[in-house]
């Protein structure tokens, strides 16, 4: 006899293992499948976690290498023990892994192992080694993430041709690593491995890194990253990947003069996007609409074409971020319960892990212009703000982009220390509607990095302090 839930949610990524949580807190029976051994999703086990873990790691080894002799402190010869590197990353990952199991007990959520497909609009097949089981749902939630895509005719192996999975696992650093891609994915794995010794060339088909990035921190990053001695090879196409003994060589050709060149490396990272993770549920049989890139069709309460069955994170529309998931799976268990769930798309907060950091919310400059919206600047420099000068890391500024009539704050774009943690403030005051003026009112601590943000929200009305 089949056992029955209430709610069954497919994926125990950030939004699948998050959603069961809100769920089980909102009274309901709850379930939630996973394929993988662990739960966390790309995120915890392959993804966001190990990725900071060794941006971290790899960061401290910079550190002591280059920069404390300069400042005083003497060490003797560093040296990099990869192994144990990893060793660190993988237990980080473990803790994390296992804490989403204890929390799992905590709030009596049933967590079945097994690769799950649709039978019916309230049944579900779940695979389990040997066995095969069917579960019974009332609503079921579909939130099984994303995979990493390639390029045509170019196959991932992870041994030599390896996506950001294979990229978090070097047995040995790299002396030549060729990444196709300048996104998040392939700067911040670039970063990694330039600090461990790498000679790092990123190939991007745009003349731009970092596709709807402000332009202004777009250059600015793309400059510091130079000085970090990442190469860079822009507005070029990857056209193959060969393997010729045991190594890759990379041909790739210039959009602009349309000169074809070859570059050989130890290894080489797709990072050129990612694509939902719905093979295998059934989706076909069961009529739930897709559209032409393979996301799932959702209405505003995450319904898919089948009202009983909801799908959130990756496999929906929007950007491919844990937190964009969290937010979903909180919203639509709150909306099952008759609540009203929801989630604001416009200030969805990106962040990339580099050193300096990079961090974004709202609109672009650019999309401003393109929708015709009349706007004001504020600029701050961290070369003028004293807690950046006294660490020594001063690299990069702070943009807001307001109203031009009513001063709201429509756009924040941050390049530089803890851009990551700093871009909070402005993420949580657009949502209440805030101006750059009530920026500028707010007492900031000194000295902090923060300070910058008052700064530049001042010099939206032309009255900086510091600069």
């Amino acid at each position: 006899m089949s056992e029955t839930f209430q709610v069954v949610i497919i994926g125990g990524g950030p939004g699948g293992y998050v959603c069961a949580i809100r769920s089980s807190q909102l009274g309901f029976k709850t379930a939630c499948i996973e394929s993988k051994n662990t739960l966390g999703g790309t995120c915890l086990n392959v993804g966001c976690i190990p990725s900071k873990s060794l941006l971290n790691l790899s960061e401290n080894f910079n550190k002591v290498k280059k920069n404390f002799s300069n400042l005083g402190i003497t060490t003797g010869k560093v040296t990099l023990n990869l192994s144990k590197m990893m060793k660190a990353k993988k237990k980080s990952v473990t803790v994390l892994t296992k804490g989403i199991e204890f929390l799992f007990k905590k709030n009596k959520i049933t967590y079945i192992k097994g690769q799950a497909s649709f039978k019916s609009n309230n049944e579900i097949i779940v695979q389990e080694k040997n066995s095969k089981k069917i579960y019974k749902a009332n609503r079921i939630i579909i939130s099984t993430g994303s995979v990493p895509t390639s390029l045509p005719g170019i196959k991932i192996d992870e041994k030599i041709i390896v996506s950001s999975t294979g990229a978090l696992s070097f047995d040995k650093v790299p002396k030549e690593l060729v990444i196709i891609g300048g996104g998040y994915i392939g700067l911040e794995m670039g970063s990694i491995w330039k600090r461990l010794g790498s000679n790092v060339t990123v190939i991007e088909f745009l003349d731009h890194i970092v596709t709807g990035m402000d332009k202004d921190i777009s250059i600015e990053f793309l400059k510091i990253l130079k000085k970090q001695e990442i190469n860079f090879k822009l507005n070029s196409k990857v056209t193959a990947v060969s393997l010729v003994k045991g190594k890759a060589v990379v041909d790739y050709t210039s959009n602009k003069t349309n000169v074809r060149e070859k570059i050989h490396a130890d290894k080489v990272l797709v990072a050129v996007g990612r694509k939902p993770n719905t093979e295998g549920l059934n989706l076909k049989k069961m009529s739930i609409k897709c559209d032409n890139q393979g996301r799932i069709q959702v209405d505003n309460k995450f319904q898919t074409s089948i009202k009983n069955i909801y799908a959130i994170g990756d496999v929906i529309k929007g950007p491919m971020l844990a937190h964009k998931a969290e937010e979903e799976g909180i919203a639509v268990a709150e909306i099952i319960a008759g609540q009203s769930g929801h989630v604001n798309y416009n200030i969805i907060p990106g962040v990339i892990y580099t050193s300096p950091e990079v961090a974004s919310v709202g609109k672009t400059e650019q999309q401003l212009i393109n929708e015709n919206i009349k706007y004001k600047i504020g600029k701050f420099p961290f070369m003028a703000n004293s807690r950046a000068k006294v660490i020594n890391e001063t690299e990069g500024f702070v943009k807001i982009l307001a109203d031009e009539k009513t001063d709201k704050l429509l756009g924040v774009h941050i390049v530089g220390p803890y851009a990551g943690d700093m871009i909070a403030e402005m993420v949580l005051a657009m949502e209440f509607g805030a101006s750059s003026e009530d920026i500028a009112r707010t007492c900031h601590a000194h000295p902090t990095y923060s300070e910058a943000i008052k700064e530049a929200a001042l010099a939206v009305d032309k009255r900086p302090i510091h600069s």
